[in-house]
């Protein structure tokens, strides 16, 4: 029995946070102080929006966007937040902004999130996601009023045994890449602050392994639907490298949901602080090929030249997480499947491309998922 297990068991979870239908509560978050690491990122983004939609009063932690075009910008995500331009390797400015907002609720997302990035700049990938993460954590074990930090790390962080094997939360971290070696770091950084300082001041800290993530917005370099689309913008042929290769694929507003869960979560119940997994079901990871098969049906128009699999640096060839402790502590559970996440992705490249309002493509999304009940 892992301790995720033993704690469900001595609190009775069970019964009490796993209602048949989970979505984000309105009345938990109206008014409450949220500080976002991270909140010019893809990912972060549709958080800060999903959170301003449900009434919180939320603080933006990051570098200024990496990309032209960033979803940040076309959502006038600035508009929905008090934004600041902070580098979370910088200590002190960290800590000053934590102690002049006083969240009650902290997601950190600010990364390096790319791994051949991270190979080709390891240094700075070490010290954006393993040192910024313990200046986020540093500054929380001084802070005033922050009950919850949920720190989100990536599906990456265990030894990949390249084998058909579902990753659980208790797995043995590791990391053949620096982006990978550098989120599992992370991970230990996290568990350390937790048990040291964090959980003693009544500050529940949980870390998120969420899968491979697509959805309007991204325009990151060397990710998959983000160079599909701008290749096929342009009327060029996509080169996929590793088509072969298997993932957790999930829209963006699967993990962003389950953050928020999360939180409400170890809002209520402390006691559920740790590690968690969050992805599709294990028997859906899905190959590249057939991710770019279905987007480009999903798009209408594209051509492909399918690589061998041996360009570039190393990447793991299989990849799958088991979720059952998100299923069974927090109710979570996937609501669109791969075709579904795949469809609503190409459709809002393609309507943003012909001049819908970036805002209003994301708050279509948003309500459409909010509006599929959770299966049992």
């Amino acid at each position: 029995m892992g301790p995720w297990q033993s704690a469900m068991e001595d609190v009775g979870m069970t019964q009490r946070l796993a209602p048949a239908v989970c979505a984000p509560d309105p009345e938990f978050w109206q008014g409450r102080r949220v500080l976002v690491t991270g909140h010019t990122g893809f990912k972060g983004s549709w958080l800060t929006l999903w959170l301003h939609r449900l009434g919180a009063s939320v603080t933006g932690l990051a570098l200024p966007p990496a990309t032209v075009p960033n979803l940040y910008a076309l959502a006038r995500t600035d508009d929905l937040c008090e934004s600041r331009f902070i580098d979370i390797r910088d200590a002190q400015a960290t800590a000053r902004l934590v102690h002049d907002t006083r969240p009650e609720v902290v997601f950190h997302l600010a990364a390096q999130a790319l791994v051949r990035a991270g190979y080709a700049d390891p240094i700075s990938t070490y010290a954006t996601n393993v040192m910024g993460t313990t200046h986020v954590l540093d500054a929380l074990r001084n802070a005033d009023g922050v009950r919850v930090a949920i720190m989100v790390t990536t599906d990456k962080v265990y030894r990949n045994l390249e084998r058909p094997y579902p990753y659980r939360e208790d797995d043995t971290l590791g990391g053949y890449d620096p982006y990978s070696a550098s989120k599992a770091a992370s991970e230990l950084v996290i568990s350390s602050y937790r048990d040291a300082y964090l959980s003693g001041r009544g500050v529940a800290v949980a870390s998120a392994r969420a899968g491979n993530v697509i959805g309007g917005g991204d325009w990151s370099p060397d990710r998959l639907i983000p160079d599909a689309v701008r290749c096929w913008q342009e009327g060029g042929q996509l080169a996929v490298r590793r088509p072969h290769a298997t993932r957790p694929w999930q829209h963006v507003l699967e993990p962003v949901s389950a953050y928020l869960r999360l939180a409400e979560c170890l809002y209520a119940e402390p006691t559920l602080a740790g590690a968690y997994n969050f992805g599709p079901p294990t028997h859906e990871a899905a190959t590249v090929a057939e991710v770019i098969a279905q987007a480009q049906q999903a798009y209408g128009k594209g051509s492909i030249k399918w690589g061998d699999g041996t360009e570039g640096p190393h990447e793991a060839e299989w990849l799958a997480l088991e979720t059952a402790k998100a299923r069974t502590c927090l109710a979570v559970r996937p609501r669109w499947n791969l075709h579904t996440a795949v469809a609503r992705t190409m459709n809002w490249y393609r309507e943003q491309r012909c001049g819908a309002n970036a805002l209003d493509l994301c708050e279509a999304d948003i309500r459409a998922f909010e509006s599929v009940g959770v299966p049992a």
